[in-house]
């Protein structure tokens, strides 16, 4: 029997413990008929575990090369931290695997201190992937992308964990991302299909 591979395990857990079905307002200021939280995974033992080398598989797969991981807090926030510490599990094993270092973006500039907007990991002209937990209209992945050019650094990839492929956007980070590839783990309706085969097998 094939074992399944690290993103085939977060969709399920994805499904089981951050999918829900009803009347949700999003806020985009939509409303849909389910609502899924990555949090509650990308916060969870196992799921965060999951989440950093099911990127990294992503991230190999697809030949990124980048020095650090980051993100809009707070969606953002677990991920970098389960990708950073995933790749430094990776690299005891595998030497010459790449470590992945993490920074987070607030949402404004500190308004005492040092003022930075970045925490973490920010050298100019580093290459980095800007990660977000579900993107529907792309804005706070667009956010970190900007934070990230003023900072000097250079997005080398963006990913998200789950895409509602609303219509504008994908097109808007791509746009914002320039050149640089926008990739996804799932879609919003593979979980949503798991999740039915879930219910189903009760």
């Amino acid at each position: 029997m094939t074992t399944p591979t690290y993103a085939q395990q977060l969709l399920s857990l994805l499904a089981h413990t951050s999918f829900r079905l009803g009347q949700f307002k999003l806020s985009s200021g939509g409303t849909s008929d389910y609502y899924i939280d990555c949090r509650t995974t990308t916060l969870h033992a196992e799921g965060g575990r999951l989440t950093g080398y099911a990127i990294l598989d992503l991230l190999e797969a697809n030949h990124i090369d980048a020095e650090a991981v980051g993100g809009l807090t707070m969606g953002a926030d677990p991920i970098v931290s389960n990708v950073a510490t995933a790749s430094a599990w990776r690299a005891q094993m595998q030497p010459a695997a790449p470590l992945l270092h993490g920074f987070l973006v607030r949402k404004a500039e500190k308004a005492h201190g040092t003022g930075r907007r970045i925490e973490g990991f920010c050298r100019e002209g580093a290459r980095v992937v800007v990660v977000d937990d579900v993107c529907t209209t792309g804005t706070s992945t667009i956010n970190a992308i900007e934070a990230v050019r003023e900072a000097g650094m250079v997005v080398a990839a963006v990913v998200c964990i789950v895409e509602r492929e609303e219509a504008n956007g994908r097109p808007a980070v791509e746009a914002a991302a320039a050149g640089a590839p926008f990739l996804r783990l799932f879609t919003a309706i593979d979980v949503r299909a798991e999740h039915l085969k879930q219910l189903e097998q009760k």
